[in-house]
């Protein structure tokens, strides 16, 4: 089994990180298909050279947003099925939509710059006070609000993000085509929504939400942090918008 010789792209990523990273770079490759059995903890620990608590962070993580499966006293696996093969995928909300046989239509609620505090200088990369590009979109199926994406981006990846019109195209759209990603994390939770998430879903405070947070890479370069918020009563994990 291979070791992890290879530094991670981003040099401020944390080390439970990496080891994701690690895992993840062997699915999406096909190194490692469905059902393959990971390497144990303690593999890990020999491969990596990191703890025990860092590589259990980094499993879990994993296994809590459907990448793996552990069975108790048998091992961890790479899980199977859709929905968590479509977590590795990037894929236009809008594509998905129209496929449907449903009309995606989008609501622009900000678009401008933010400086980068020091949680996003270093997950940017960046120095703090770094100017980030910021939008928030919502988008709608048959004019019903199911995700609300709250991103950031770098400009260095995109220098014309802010001159776009989303509602005529998305940002997945346009930030594939100046910038294909070459790395993805996601990090996947339940939540309650913020006001800003329950005003701009049109939802009430209580319902429950998923939350994706996404992050890509492209040049080598942290491309885009994205949060994206769906009604719980109108998402289903794997990408099928009801």
């Amino acid at each position: 089994m291979p070791g992890m010789a290879q530094p991670d792209p981003d040099p401020t990523a944390p080390r439970y990180q990496q080891i994701k990273s690690f895992i993840l770079d062997r699915v999406r490759s096909g190194e490692w298909s469905a059902e393959h059995r990971v390497p144990s903890e303690n593999e890990l620990v020999r491969l990596t050279g990191h703890s025990r608590v860092t590589v259990g962070r980094a499993l879990r993580e994993l296994a809590d947003a459907g990448l793996l499966k552990r069975v108790q006293g048998v091992g961890t696996f790479v899980a199977s099925g859709p929905p968590q093969s479509a977590l590795l995928e990037l894929r236009d909300i809008a594509m998905e939509i129209a496929e449907r046989g449903h009309a995606h239509g989008t609501r622009v609620e900000a678009l401008g710059r933010r400086l980068a505090d020091a949680e996003l200088a270093v997950a940017f990369g960046v120095p703090e006070g770094s100017s980030l590009f910021h939008s928030r979109v919502v988008h709608l199926e048959n004019g019903v609000p199911v995700q609300m994406e709250d991103r950031l981006v770098n400009p260095l990846i995109a220098p014309h993000y802010l001159d776009q019109d989303f509602t005529r195209t998305t940002p997945y759209a346009h930030l594939m085509a100046c910038a294909p990603a070459e790395r993805v994390e996601h990090v996947v939770e339940a939540i309650r929504p913020d006001a800003t998430a329950a005003a701009s879903l049109d939802i009430a405070p209580d319902e429950p939400c998923l939350l994706i947070h996404r992050r890509t890479w492209s040049r080598r370069l942290v491309a885009t942090r994205a949060w994206l918020t769906h009604p719980g009563s109108r998402y289903r994990l794997g990408g099928a918008l009801r």
